[in-house]
């Protein structure tokens, strides 16, 4: 075990892969990818260390970094933000040459989730298996990975997803003025398109340019497209410069994503108006980021969208995705699809037509 920004963290290292989870709340990150003569690392790391910030502040605070399980999704009454997962800690089960496997038995849901994270040779991706058992009841859950664009120039990375059914502001203050918060998205603005979102002063933005030069912190929501034969699988993507991060899922798992717009937006402790350039990209089955008690109300039912899962104790539950990284040229513009082109690999198509093959094993998280 390494001490990795300042938190314990376990590693695996293979091929053209080598990441950190940390002990406490199970966060990814760093991740550093080779892609052709570079090694990139997009995932973000507070810009504080652990003891630097409040003690009485929560695991998920303090090591916030790239990515984590939350079990329950948001706040909850009787345990951590986001759940024991991403704040407990997360007991060594066992490795290999490819595989890195933990685990946790959470109090606060009454159940065993074990998480391998895996790399295949000659791939620069991460594979991600959840596996929870003994949890029962209405249950939000999600993703969390935290990319770092703070090297980038003002709206030079370019954000995607794959289509979308519905897709909306959040409906309440994300950044409260009375917090010292700032957002500049209109609270609840329903939207059909990324490069058209409706600003609080009027007019929209395109949100597929990141970082922006506003100071704020923002939240959306976009509900995926069910899975077909011919697209088996829901993405996110975002590009840098010179490649592309992308995350893979099954709709039917995880209903929605979302972007966590981190520009500097909270001035409060221990943000410090210093988290700039941020992102998170969020696949989830939950209410936005609201409490595990709000998203049992199924507040989206009308629009047939779960908020929850129902789970049992005697029926495990898989919870798979993939995040991986691919080479694409400095123009290549925002990804346009993410498609299967066999059963091995996949192919991104840009806006303007270029196109990226690589290897992956697609069917991990499959739908159809």
């Amino acid at each position: 075990m390494e001490t990795i920004h300042g938190a314990p963290s376990y590693s695996l290292s293979s091929g053209l892969v080598t990441l950190y989870v940390t002990k406490d709340g199970g966060h990814l990150a760093p991740v550093k990818f080779k892609i052709d003569d570079r090694i990139i690392s997009p995932y973000a790391l507070a810009p504080w260390l652990p003891d630097e910030i409040d003690p009485s502040l929560p695991v998920l605070l303090k090591s916030l970094r790239g990515d984590f399980l939350c079990l329950p999704f948001g706040p909850q009454a009787d345990g951590p933000p986001h759940g024991e997962t991403a704040n407990a800690a997360w007991k060594f089960v066992s490795q290999d040459d490819h595989s890195l496997t933990l685990e946790i038995e959470a109090s606060d849901v009454s159940a065993k989730i074990t998480k391998t994270l895996s790399v295949r040779p000659g791939e620069t991706a991460v594979y991600l298996t959840h596996h929870i058992d003994g949890l029962e009841g209405d249950w939000s859950y999600g993703t969390h990975p935290i990319l770092d664009l703070s090297n980038l120039p003002a709206g030079s990375a370019r954000l995607s997803v794959s289509p979308f059914r519905w897709a909306s502001v959040y409906p309440e203050y994300f950044s409260n003025p009375a917090d010292g918060a700032h957002q500049q998205l209109e609270i609840g603005a329903i939207f059909s398109d990324l490069s058209e979102v409706p600003l609080a002063d009027g007019g929209t933005t395109d949100l597929s340019y990141y970082p922006s030069n506003a100071k704020s912190d923002d939240l959306v929501m976009m509900v995926s497209e069910a899975s077909t034969p011919e697209q088996p699988f829901a993405w996110s993507a975002c590009v840098f410069d010179g490649y592309v991060w992308f995350a893979l899922k099954n709709p039917t798992e995880f209903p929605a994503t979302m972007f966590w717009l981190s520009n500097g937006g909270r001035s409060a402790a221990p943000w410090n108006s210093r988290h700039t350039a941020r992102i998170g990209i969020e696949d989830i089955c939950s209410h936005f980021c609201d409490s595990v008690d709000v998203s049992r109300k199924d507040l989206l039912h009308n629009l047939g969208i779960p908020c929850t899962r129902n789970f049992s104790k005697d029926q495990p539950v898989t919870l798979k995705n993939i995040q991986a990284v691919a080479a694409v040229s400095r123009k290549f513009g925002k990804v346009d699809s993410i498609v299967p082109v066999s059963e091995t690999e996949i192919q991104i198509t840009s806006e303007n037509g270029d196109m990226v093959t690589m290897p992956l094993d697609w069917k991990f998280v499959a739908g159809c």
